[in-house]
């Protein structure tokens, strides 16, 4: 029988860890790191649109002499319930361990692949229902702060060496069980279509994903939709179009979560807080929406 590897080593952190996350909060702020998702939403172009249809409205149960309760309902009580059609992965998410894929057997950390553990109801091992919560230290490293800018160009490469300076200069280093989180400034523009075309796709390269890596770090963020710096600048051989999510996801279990909103972590420069990330654990799903809290 196989033992299939169903957590990234995020699932490993030590409880003392979680205490030193929360003697981080010494002022009584959070910041939500997402914003609205909406029907029309700007979408990684590979993930269908995000669509919220009614199903239920008290006009509707008037109309059709509906009896949600069973009568008798003289005080004319209605309710409204709807659809939600979305990837998981629209707005500001998390990767599940299945989310990415690689090689002629299409396999995932963990030992799933898709000839055994893709079902019709999507697949059974490392997908979102067995995402673990994160209560962990947080780290932002501000590139475009760094240098003196509002906004990284469209496709900038960001490597380690740069990511090793922005944390020096916050006096943020990057440790074990850290989750670290990459401003672009991205989101700055959101949702402006024009200006984030300006600035799509910046971000981290192999060498910032190697650093993450050897840093220890459990999860990692962008404001982007790519997470990573697409094109990018070294694919490879065999040609790998996504390095950095096959180094990071693929074979190394750390989880990646794309377009965060990380614009007021920026404003007043907080570079370190407690991370509370909550994922919704839907089983056979590749991810999961997030609207996680920096504290501090």
């Amino acid at each position: 029988m196989t033992n299939y590897i169903e957590v990234g080593p995020a699932g490993d952190i030590p409880p003392a860890k979680l205490v030193e996350a929360a003697r981080l909060v010494k002022q009584g702020r959070a910041y939500s790191l997402s914003v609205a998702r909406y029907p029309g939403m700007p979408l990684f172009p590979g993930h269908p649109p995000f669509q919220v249809l009614n199903f239920r409205s008290p006009e509707g149960i008037r109309a059709e002499g509906a009896q949600p309760w069973g009568p008798p309902n003289d005080a004319g009580l209605g309710y409204m319930a709807e659809y939600l059609l979305a990837t998981t992965h629209s707005g500001a998410h998390i990767d599940a361990l299945a989310h990415m894929t690689v090689g002629p057997d299409s396999h995932w950390y963990g030992g799933g692949n898709t000839a055994d553990h893709l079902t019709d109801k999507g697949p059974s091992v490392g997908d979102a229902e067995k995402l673990p919560a994160f209560f962990t230290r947080g780290v932002l490293l501000d590139v475009p702060a760094y240098r003196g800018i509002d906004a990284l160009p469209a496709h900038e490469p960001v490597g380690a060496a740069e990511l090793q300076a922005v944390a020096a200069a916050q006096g943020t280093p990057v440790g074990k069980w850290d989750v670290v989180l990459i401003r672009s400034g991205y989101m700055k523009f959101w949702p402006d279509a024009e200006q984030l075309a300006a600035h799509k796709t910046a971000g981290p390269d192999l060498s910032a994903a190697e650093w993450l890596l050897e840093s220890g770090v459990i999860a990692s963020g962008t404001d982007t939709e790519t997470y990573e710096v697409q094109p990018a600048p070294d694919r490879g051989v065999p040609a790998n179009p996504q390095p950095v999510h096959t180094l990071l996801l693929i074979e190394n279990g750390i989880y990646l979560m794309e377009s965060l909103y990380l614009e007021e972590l920026s404003r007043d420069r907080v570079h370190e807080f407690l991370l509370v990330i909550l994922p919704t654990k839907i089983r056979g799903a590749t991810g999961s929406m997030i609207d996680p809290l920096a504290v501090v």
